[in-house]
């Protein structure tokens, strides 16, 4: 494979990063509404918001991205960064571009004083386990969440 350009969105991306939104919803089996899509897409590059996206550009193919968002901690004095969203199409897997995707948030992360980045995967996703377990360190914190409203 060519070599992998990793770039932060612009407002003319989001034709070829919403096929890529739409594959990674359909891979974890949701439907986000359209009006959600939208707004994120607006709040991605609001530069007021802590939200950014970038993908990860082979020629002019966008072939993966990841979501990242800054927040505070009680722990720290800086933000810690947040990968919310992390997707690479699957025929480009194994490639390194998710590799790539994630070395870049690291560098960024540093770049802006965060001293912890973090993610979640589902515990079926064995393949992304399998890499994440060779790019970061396994927290050993469990996650809980609830549904409100």
């Amino acid at each position: 494979m060519e070599s992998v350009e990793i770039k932060t969105i612009e407002p003319r991306d989001f034709d070829i990063w919403l096929p890529l939104w739409r594959s990674y919803q359909q891979f974890y089996e949701v439907d986000i509404p359209h009006a959600v899509t939208l707004k994120t897409w607006e709040r991605l590059l609001d530069p007021a918001e802590p939200m950014h996206a970038i993908l990860a550009m082979v020629d002019t193919r966008a072939l993966g991205l990841a979501h990242l968002i800054y927040h505070r901690s009680t722990w720290t004095m800086g933000d810690y960064c947040y990968l919310q969203d992390l997707f690479v199409e699957p025929g480009a897997r194994g490639f390194g571009i998710g590799r790539a995707l994630i070395e870049h948030v690291y560098g960024d992360a540093k770049s802006r004083g965060a001293p912890r980045v973090y993610w979640s995967t589902h515990k079926t996703n064995h393949n992304a386990k399998k890499f994440y377990n060779s790019i970061a360190d396994r927290s050993d914190f469990i996650l809980y969440r609830k549904i409100i409203g």
